[in-house]
């Protein structure tokens, strides 16, 4: 397989065409069905339909989940239920089912707002999956507020409610908190691609950072904004995704361009730094 590329075309082909157990990580970000304006993928199909086309790509998708890695799924309220039926009679075990609430979700008139996403965090064995809890670890309050000896000098996992919040920091994660700000991506945020639903690379980072260890695959069968991607490459993983639209996946290939070159800068820059102290 060629790793560290971006396919176009349906994702149920492209995962075929890929060898079982190769991947450390898959993160899906499918569409919602709730009629989100793609450029070419209609998101109003009926509901049979819908969850026909779900069971076909989240078979692929498990069949490339190694023994010690884990797919993390993010969904809204519609389908989140029937996703999690599927993955648990694909022989997944469910670790964490995470909610992500931001609080500047799409205003409605005749119901509460939506202000959340469920993300399902799955993996194949329990007792083998990549978990690296140094990796994501924050201070307790125990350490922060009560000075309390018995804490743990490592600090505590988060927890499994993420509230993101407009008026945090562009950095998301304060490091004397244990719960997760990280706002939408906003149209004004240098992040922001131009996709409709883009994910915030803070999320992405915890989750590879925690499921993966550098020099490991993560899949995206829906690579949208290329948000994964990004990711995996800033952190040493290596990276496969598929985009059924030209013009998306075109973007995410010049954020990945743009990555490198910034990442050439970088080590342009270190290299004189050496050379001057030498």
């Amino acid at each position: 397989m060629e790793i560290n590329t971006v396919c176009v075309g349906d994702c149920v082909v492209w995962m075929r065409q890929l060898p079982s157990a190769c991947a450390d990580l898959v993160f899906a970000d499918p569409p919602f069905n709730i009629g989100y304006d793609y450029d070419v993928y209609n998101d109003r199909r009926s509901r049979t339909e819908y969850l026909t086309w779900a069971e076909q790509w989240l078979k692929e998708a498990v069949r490339l989940v190694k023994p010690t890695g884990s797919l993390w799924l993010a969904i809204g309220d519609e389908y989140a239920a029937e996703y999690k039926v599927r993955l648990d009679q694909l022989g997944l075990t469910l670790r964490n089912w995470v909610i992500w609430h931001y609080t500047f979700g799409v205003a409605c008139t005749r119901k509460f707002s939506r202000s959340h996403t469920h993300i399902l965090y799955y993996v194949r064995d329990a007792k083998r999956c990549t978990f690296n809890a140094d990796a994501i670890r924050v201070p307790s309050a125990r350490l922060t507020t009560y000075a309390d000896p018995r804490a743990n000098p490592k600090g505590k996992l988060p927890d499994d409610v993420w509230v993101l919040r407009p008026q945090e920091s562009h950095k998301h994660f304060r490091p004397d908190q244990d719960t997760w700000y990280v706002p939408r991506v906003c149209g004004t945020f240098r992040e922001r691609t131009g996709h409709p639903c883009q994910m915030p690379e803070a999320v992405l980072e915890r989750i590879v950072r925690v499921a993966t260890q550098p020099g490991d695959l993560v899949v995206d069968p829906f690579a949208g904004s290329g948000t994964t991607l990004a990711v995996a490459r800033r952190l040493g993983r290596r990276y496969w995704g598929c985009e059924l639209s030209e013009a998306y996946a075109d973007q995410i290939r010049k954020r990945l361009q743009a990555l490198e070159f910034s990442e050439q800068l970088v080590a342009r820059s270190r290299n004189k730094s050496m050379i001057k102290a030498a």
